[in-house]
């Protein structure tokens, strides 16, 4: 008998996918400010072990690939390591395992404590490494830092290979200081400066090695500063005076923002989780606060992330939305440009500033290939206004506004049939457009891939929802005529979507229309986004919410992408299968808006025990769509970012779900409507809850199925209701 051999085929990858060549052989933390972050292993190392995007990186490019610590050449043993609450630093425990010189223990194992502190200030990573000999004998050992570069582009690092590199060259500047030069194809030179205090006792371009003679009980210490892309001459400030400086930093940044406090200490772990990663996430730019998307793959300015975290924030700290909605409207495309999908008044995708973008080798120095963005854009701006009541923000975003309502009317509704749509302008760009913009994300039942134009059931109804809120900024502007014209637009379009999308026997929306405008009937989460927007039928929003909530959908952790059954459907999937915590909040807050609370406890709960699991109660990017079993944890999707800005937001947006919080700032009221708390929440506390100059403090009590609401102070003039209707 002779077995057939099959041929492996070869698996087609889409433009920019991030691989998984295997596991990581340490887990990894990260810490960032503005537009620099570091990634290093439990050790406090870079590039010793594998399986990491390891790396010091400045504007998308990596300026340390690696900075390894040994005694007497091996590795030290780890003890612990933990990330400071706010996020602000890492802390490291490490011993010395049994040192041998010509086959004798010359230092026994756990004599010696060295400590290795680490935080990220205004484009340096400082790094102080603390000793103390524990042992009764005295200590002779060395202590070496090994230290390299690659200036790699953010896409290498990820999997992209290029064909030619730039030149790299390394120098001593001095008996303390080490210069990595790198001169890219893009004429740019970056460089990479090493501080060192005190002096080493030997460094050369690549090591620095200190010489130890420790008594017993003696400590020392020592520094090492890596700066990048900073003046040689630039000494970077004492490591003390820094670390205290970028903690008052940190601690300011929270200034007028709401607080939470519940009745559930594990609760409250995953809020302070959440908010210390928003904040670290938070860059200053020249118009503003913007979070930054995510950690190592998405830490710059990303449309579509950034409105739905500014979304999500509103309720707590507004000052986010105006950052994002400025710098967006800002960078508003005002010309064609096929490569970077770029046409009059779309907002931008993506903005990278490596050397890779820079040379077009990737289109994404300022990419406009997101459908979303724009009706997003819209949506965010009049969600903003009826929070604030900043009607002069809202009269210099309005030019951005117009024109981005322009572009959803005009170039992408190309063939003129009232529904907005893409497909990529090059070869270069994403496939996908949406949020799910992964190849394969929309398909028909059979598994087919749509092609041509499509039309996604979700941005229907953010287009309709950004148009009637932007109705309601014309009327404060004065500008009657257009108000009325675009709600009846909205009206109209819900009516088109009706009749285009639903599908009868799936008893739910077409997850989109294809290029011949045929639906692709497919049971997907974008339904329930639709929710969010307000658009659908309350006869059918009952329908899709209670499909949302059944097994093949909902798997005690959170609701799958695609239903368990469709064709794609892939638990282990970044899209067909897999659990996004930030589309179950938006989810949320569409059952909310449609009265089911219910539902909304449902899910708060099963999020909320998915974090309870996660390393330090983080909710990352995504997680595997696997049913809950008892007595497991959810699965871990292998590459997702942690931190991910609108995971991170997400347990405060679930909390805004249940509470139903609505801000009425014309009239300087805030209501919450049918409110009801989770089983794990007895009771939460809202402190410094703004709303125009006055703020109030709010307790929560939950009471079976009820709730009573208790005013603990009031500053200005605020009213807070209840509102119960079904």
């Amino acid at each position: 008998m002779v077995a057939a051999v099959r041929t492996a085929q070869p698996v087609a990858e889409s433009p920019f996918y991030i691989p998984m060549t295997g596991p990581a052989a340490r887990p990894r933390r990260s810490l960032k400010h503005d537009d620099t972050f570091i990634v290093l292993d439990s050790h406090g190392d870079i590039g010793a072990s594998a399986g990491g995007p390891d790396g010091l990186f400045s504007a998308d490019t990596r300026y340390l690939a690696r900075l390894e610590l040994a005694l007497d050449d091996v590795q030290p043993l780890l003890l612990g390591s933990s990330l400071r609450d706010d996020n602000s630093s890492l802390t490291v425990d490490l011993t010395n395992p049994d040192i041998y010189r010509n086959c004798h223990i010359v230092l026994q194992k756990d004599m010696l404590h060295i400590v290795r502190s680490i935080f990220l200030w205004r484009g340096t990573a400082y790094q102080r490494i603390g000793l103390q000999n524990h042992g009764g004998d005295p200590a002779s050992f060395d202590l070496t830092l090994l230290f390299d570069n690659d200036f790699a582009d953010l896409f290498e690092v990820r999997g992209e290979k290029r064909p030619r590199r730039g030149i790299g060259s390394s120098k001593l500047l001095g008996p303390s200081d080490v210069q990595l030069d790198y001169r890219g194809l893009d004429g740019e030179s970056r460089h990479t400066a090493l501080h060192f205090y005190p002096r080493p006792t030997r460094l050369g371009i690549n090591a620095a090695t200190y010489h130890f003679e420790l008594a017993p009980q003696q400590a020392s210490s020592l520094f090492v500063a890596v700066s990048c892309n900073k003046p040689a001459a630039a000494k970077p400030v004492p490591f003390f005076r820094g670390l205290l400086a970028h903690r008052r930093e940190m601690r300011r940044s929270n200034d007028g923002a709401t607080s939470v406090e519940t009745s559930n200490n594990i609760f409250n772990e995953v809020l302070c989780q959440s908010m210390a990663d928003l904040n670290m996430l938070m860059t200053d730019t020249p118009q503003g606060r913007y979070p930054y998307a995510g950690i190592p793959w998405y830490s710059t300015t990303f449309g579509r992330d950034g409105i739905i975290t500014a979304l999500q924030m509103l309720w707590i700290d507004p000052r986010v939305a105006r950052g994002v909605l400025k710098r967006l409207a800002f960078y508003q495309a005002k010309a064609v440009d096929p490569l970077a999908d770029a046409e009059p008044g779309k907002i931008l995708h993506e903005m990278r500033g490596g050397e890779m973008a820079a040379l077009r080798e990737v289109p994404f120095a300022q990419y406009y290939g997101s459908v979303d963005a724009t009706p997003l854009f819209v949506l965010l701006a009049g969600l903003y206004v009826e929070r604030t009541d900043d009607e002069e923000t809202l009269a210099e975003l309005w030019p951005a506004i117009e024109a981005g309502l322009r572009w959803i009317d005009g170039a992408g509704d190309p063939d003129r049939d009232g529904f907005i749509e893409y497909q990529r302008a090059s070869e270069q760009g994403l496939a996908n457009q949406g949020w799910k913009d992964s190849f394969d994300a929309i398909f028909h039942a059979d598994g087919r891939l749509a092609e041509g134009y499509i039309a996604l059931a979700e941005v229907q109804g953010y287009v309709f929802a950004g148009k009637r809120l932007a109705a309601r900024c014309a009327l404060r502007l004065g500008k009657r005529d257009m108000a009325r014209k675009l709600e009846a637009e909205a009206g109209r379009l819900a009516q088109r979507f009706e009749d285009a999308f639903w599908c009868d026997e799936l008893g739910t929306y077409a997850v989109a229309l294809d290029g011949n405008k045929e639906p692709c009937r497919v049971r997907t989460s974008n339904a329930g986004q639709l929710l969010f927007s307000g658009m659908i039928r309350h006869d059918r929003a009952r329908l899709v919410a209670a499909d949302l909530m059944r097994p093949h959908f909902f798997t005690g952790w959170g609701i799958r992408t695609v239903a368990r059954g469709e064709a794609r459907y892939n638990p282990m999937s970044y899209h067909d299968g897999s659990i996004w915590p930030h589309d179950n909040a938006l989810i949320a807050l569409g059952l909310a808006r449609y009265g089911l609370k219910h539902s909304v406890a449902h899910l708060f709960r099963a999020l909320f025990d998915a974090a309870t699991y996660m390393d330090l109660r983080r909710l990352p990017e995504l997680f595997c769509g696997f049913r809950r079993e008892k007595g497991r944890g959810p699965t871990l999707y292998p590459v997702a970012c942690a931190p991910q800005a609108w995971a991170s937001a997400t347990p405060f947006t679930l909390l805004e779900a249940a509470l139903g919080l609505e801000f009425d700032a014309a009239n300087g009221e805030i209501r919450l409507r049918n409110p009801r708390l989770p089983a794990f929440l007895s009771e939460v506390v809202l402190r410094d809850l703004r709303l125009g100059a006055s703020s109030v403090d709010l307790r929560v009590r939950r009471h079976e199925e009820e709730v009573s609401l208790e005013v603990l102070r009031t500053c200005g003039e605020i009213r807070v209701s209840i509102v119960l209707a079904h």
